[in-house]
């Protein structure tokens, strides 16, 4: 295999699959099974809600109890990569470069990936998609990734990224034949102040399943022109930026895929902070939503003497109030609306068809110089109603919503005592009462995690917490290492399939700890 930045690798061992499901771990052809998660969104519409799931129930859920933990080498990086369930097993990327399978009741080794054998130092930080035989995901440069579901062996492995930058935060989705995903970069958090920023845009891919070619990409911006000098010297383009860190959804009815985009790095111009709704088949814009009007960001914004490289810092439009979440398609009133949290603190919702505005509502106050109040990953819907949580919200808040006009049924600050009991006891420092995962949801109940490291699910009727674990202390994993909890990660949430929750614990903050973070699976 080709390893390293900007190589393609040739996709090896393309298997001919008949229509219809993905191939069971025995190696068949089956349906996707009702309590399978096999995908970041749980499903196309992005619900995040586990329907089918009985097991975990209201009056059941005070009963789970750990079954195993996976625990990662230590090496600085947090883990990001949000399981998928399905088939039997749990497929995910852990913070080493390696990506696995395991069985997904007793965490027993099935195979072993090493993304070095396709990019030296690829890590994998989004979620996986598992359809049709075979697993789907990016890493950390902009690979995107079709392993053998029963194997591991690699179908196709592509460089799908132009800028050096350019990566993976988001997930893939499939639908119809094709995989859809985003790109987003972290060449606005260089603080080289004689870096030339930025030439980096974001864009919404859309791939062939079975072969990895280029079907289409949407730009989120015009290619950056050199218009000048920063005050070090450094060229300076623009625009740039608006990258796309969030995972799309699609409407299976009319074909249309809804995807937030993010700030700009530099110029003014592009569908940064904006909804798209696109064809699916060709990528042509339906309509778009943009909900900041002006919002150029680079991390030199927070750096004293930053005026002549963050024009944006005097008229106040550097705000970093990227729609981040993932959209959530869902119905009201007989009409399929489509609801997107943003890191400013709103959750708006539209008509799917249109684009209009149906509502939005301010659910937490933004922080000065950046958007890490907000919503950040992802919204849930049950059917009934909508959840979402904020981050740093002064606390951090689980809310439930009216999907027809917004309105609070219920709302539930990160429990006081997060910071003080338990492992974040001793860390005050490091604690906050604050909630970056993305929502999940089964029936009667609401999945959310916290900074403060402690997995949480709530009533979805009062908001009330039912089942509450610690996660910041050691775990003895099921592959022969220790792991130690942490904050609850973030790029994902909560998942829950067949009877069992699946928690990634480690993200920013870090706890203290020798050893490194740790899945954990949870079960009755």
């Amino acid at each position: 295999m080709l390893k390293g930045k900007h190589r393609i690798s040739a996709g090896v061992g393309v298997v001919a699959l008949l229509l219809g499901g993905a191939a069971s771990a025995a190696g068949g052809q089956t349906a996707q099974r009702p309590g399978d998660w096999p995908t970041w969104q749980g499903d196309k519409a992005g619900s995040r809600f586990a329907a089918a799931e009985r097991r975990i129930a209201p009056w059941s859920v005070g009963k789970l109890k750990l079954k195993w933990a996976f625990a990662y080498p230590k090496n600085g990086f947090p883990a990001k990569s949000q399981p998928a369930v399905a088939d039997g097993g749990i497929y995910f990327g852990s913070p080493d470069g390696k990506f696995h399978a395991l069985d997904a009741k007793s965490g027993a080794t099935r195979w072993t990936f090493d993304l070095a054998t396709v990019n030296t130092g690829g890590v994998v930080i989004d979620g996986p998609a598992v359809a049709r035989g075979k697993v789907y995901f990016g890493d950390n440069s902009g690979f995107l990734y079709a392993l053998d579901q029963r194997t591991g062996k690699v179908v196709w492995a592509k460089d799908t990224e132009p800028h050096a930058a350019g990566m993976h935060t988001s997930s893939p989705l499939y639908h119809d034949g094709r995989i859809y995903v985003g790109a987003s970069s972290g060449e606005n958090i260089n603080p080289d102040r004689a870096y030339p920023c930025c030439t980096f845009r974001g864009h919404i891919d859309s791939f062939d399943a079975d072969t990895g070619d280029l079907a289409w990409r949407y730009f989120t911006t015009p290619e950056p022109q050199a218009v000048g000098t920063w005050p070090s010297g450094a060229t300076r383009y623009e625009p740039s930026g608006a990258g796309v860190w969030s995972s799309p959804v699609v409407d299976e009815r009319t074909n249309t895929l809804y995807v937030g985009t993010g700030n700009l790095y530099s110029g003014t111009t592009g569908d940064f902070d904006t909804l798209l709704a696109l064809d699916a088949r060709t990528g042509v814009a339906r309509w778009k939503q943009k909900v900041t009007q002006a919002d150029t960001w680079r991390l030199l914004c927070g750096f004293p003497d930053n005026e002549g490289y963050c024009p944006g810092q005097k008229d106040g439009t550097a705000l970093d109030y990227d729609l981040g979440a993932t959209p959530t398609l869902f119905r009201s009133n007989g009409r399929t609306m489509v609801g997107i949290g943003q890191k400013s603190g709103v959750y708006h919702v539209f008509d799917a068809k249109t684009g209009e505005v149906s509502w939005r509502r301010q659910l937490s106050t933004p922080m000065p110089g950046g958007g890490l109040s907000g919503i950040q990953w992802g919204s849930s819907f049950d059917g009934k109603r909508l959840y979402m949580a904020t981050y740093f919200g002064n606390p951090g808040t689980l809310f439930a919503l009216d999907p027809a006009n917004g309105d609070v049924v219920w709302q539930t600050p990160n429990p006081a005592d997060g910071c003080t009991t338990g492992g974040a006891a001793p860390h005050p420092r490091v604690c906050a009462l604050a909630h970056t995962p993305a929502v999940t949801t089964s029936p009667g109940l609401v999945y959310e995690g916290s900074n403060d490291g402690k997995m949480r699910i709530y009533d979805s009727t009062t908001g009330k917490v039912r089942w509450e674990f610690d996660t910041i202390r050691d775990f003895a994993g099921v592959n022969g290492l220790t792991g130690h909890g942490s904050s609850i990660s973030g790029n994902g949430g909560a998942v829950v399939a067949n009877g069992m929750l699946y928690v990634q614990s480690g993200y920013w903050p870090s706890y203290p700890s020798e050893h490194g973070n740790v899945l954990l699976a949870f079960g009755l």
